[in-house]
């Protein structure tokens, strides 16, 4: 029953993320970002790192299952593992039965896919090594290596590069990220977790220490094996009949194998089991037997599994369905030449992020507001400086007043929230116009597109010479007016740069 549940809240918080990742529901499924560990911290949300803490304490790792979409995609990677294990089991049953029927040698298992994983002691040194570089890169603002293994982030990036690629450099990240984690999960179950993700090591801390634990009755244990054969964080020993509260994960599977309610989640603090009766001696898990075989094919997914699977399918069929932008034409007779972002003297940040330094400094790069940014103004950079942290640019669209998409979702605290009203007052930077580019002056003819679509009224069509009533129009711009939308730069009909273009404030201007 613990499992079924654990199975149904994890397909909740897995379907949201990834919805919200893609795109859609925000409002429903917004709340799901702010409770990731790492982000909540970021961000000082008190209230979600004490209730992550107390939850932990209480519990153990069950964050790792329900509310870490990365932990929870690993488990998917391995119940396709089991599934076809048991698939290949089946069949070998059936041809090791008609051969010893035919009186033919029964044929070897080559190699099984539902192999299980034994009890391996914690690497110590990996592990608190990548945690101890972790922590010194947050200190020291060494964005790149948080975002490349901070799980909330690395998950974020596998989604929005599938579902908004931009470029080659973060997706080939993204992708090498999948498949490591992908193949650490089905070879090593909870490796990437209990080895690599600071978040997991983090809450092994506490987990130590936790009210309810993972406890064996030694009374009631028959050393029989399925419990650490089949445990994906590898952290039950069967000999010594002790759990690593530290790298247990609360999936509450080896609660289901065990035949003999020995395994359960008690509270830690209370008395010791009675002592152990004789048992008989481990079975191997290595050992593959006809008889483990039938076992195997008896055992029947149950219907949370199947609710995990469903969601996961609805997932993916939304992602697929997002339609991807077509070829821009002019009166659908000749391509319009595509705009290309200029080199900008200084980086532009969202409104609510308050100054570059801050931004970055906050960014784990989990590209949650890339995907949620309707006009893709803003998209993953690939400067090495900063790594797959988002940037804004204008050749696609330009940052609506009335949008605050960004600042509702950040759930680091890079993007502050702020309302409408505060957007259209807050200076973001000022738009600069190149002259040699500008058809008004080059051409003499009155485009006067910047002038006549900014929303705040801070470019005037101005007489080239002035006094002269006869020479060209161009345009100027009023620089304390200017907030920086970028609907100059992404109007202006020069290509493939455009004649105006906005440069970033180091520190934003709030009025």
């Amino acid at each position: 029953m613990l499992k079924r549940i654990r199975i149904a809240l994890a397909a909740v918080f897995f379907i949201g993320i990834t919805l919200l990742l893609i795109g859609i529901g925000q409002q429903w499924w917004g709340w799901m970002a702010k409770l990731q560990f790492l982000p909540a911290c970021l961000a000082l949300n008190v209230a979600v790192i004490v209730a992550l803490v107390l939850l932990t304490f209480v519990c153990g790792r069950i964050y790792c299952s329900v509310i870490c979409p990365l932990g929870v995609y690993q488990d998917l990677v391995l119940w396709v593992r089991r599934t076809l294990g048991k698939l290949q089991m089946k069949n070998f049953a059936r041809r090791a039965a008609k051969a010893k029927a035919a009186g033919k040698p029964v044929p070897k298992l080559e190699r099984r896919l539902g192999k299980t994983f034994g009890y391996k002691p914690e690497h110590k040194a990996l592990r608190y090594g990548i945690w101890g570089v972790f922590v010194l890169c947050l200190i020291l603002g060494i964005q790149v290596l948080v975002a490349l293994i901070a799980p909330y982030s690395a998950y974020g990036r596998i989604v929005t590069s599938i579902v908004h690629p931009v470029g080659w450099v973060v997706p080939l990240i993204a992708f090498l990220t999948l498949a490591c984690v992908t193949y650490l999960a089905w070879t090593d179950g909870r490796s990437w977790c209990n080895n690599i993700c600071p978040v997991g090591t983090t809450l092994s801390f506490i987990s130590r220490f936790s009210l309810f634990r993972m406890t064996i009755d030694e009374s009631k244990c028959i050393a029989c094996g399925k419990c650490y054969k089949n445990c994906k964080a590898s952290c039950i020993d069967g000999e010594a009949h002790k759990v690593d509260c530290s790298r247990c994960v609360v999936c509450f599977d080896c609660i289901e194998q065990c035949s003999e309610g020995a395994l359960k989640l008690r509270f830690a603090y209370g008395r010791k089991a009675a002592a152990p009766a004789p048992a008989a001696e481990p079975v191997s898990a290595e050992a593959v037997t006809p008889s483990e075989a039938k076992e195997s094919v008896a055992e029947a997914p149950d219907a949370g599994k199947r609710a995990f699977m469903l969601g996961a399918l609805m997932a993916g069929s939304a992602a697929l369905l997002h339609a991807q932008e077509g070829e821009k034409n002019d009166g659908g007779l000749a391509a319009i030449l595509p705009k290309k972002a200029p080199k900008r003297a200084q980086r532009l940040v969202p409104p609510g992020a308050e100054s570059v330094k801050h931004f970055y400094k906050h960014c784990t790069a989990c590209q949650l507001c890339v995907a949620n940014c309707p006009n893709n103004v803003l998209r993953p950079s690939t400067d090495p400086g900063h790594l797959m942290q988002p940037k804004m640019d204008f050749d696609r669209g330009f940052c609506r007043p009335e949008c605050t998409n960004c600042s509702q979702v950040c759930p680091a605290g890079a993007i502050l929230p702020i309302t409408k009203e505060e957007k259209s007052m807050i200076h973001i930077g000022s738009a600069v116009i190149d002259y040699d580019l500008c058809i008004a002056n080059t051409q003499g003819v009155s485009c006067g597109t910047c002038a006549s679509h900014c929303p705040v009224g801070s470019i005037s069509m101005v007489r080239k010479v002035k006094g002269d009533n006869t020479s060209p129009l161009i345009p100027s711009v009023i620089e304390g007016r200017c907030i920086g939308c970028g609907k100059c730069e992404y109007l202006c009909p020069s290509r493939p740069i455009s004649a105006i273009h906005v440069e970033g404030l180091v520190q934003h201007i709030k009025e």
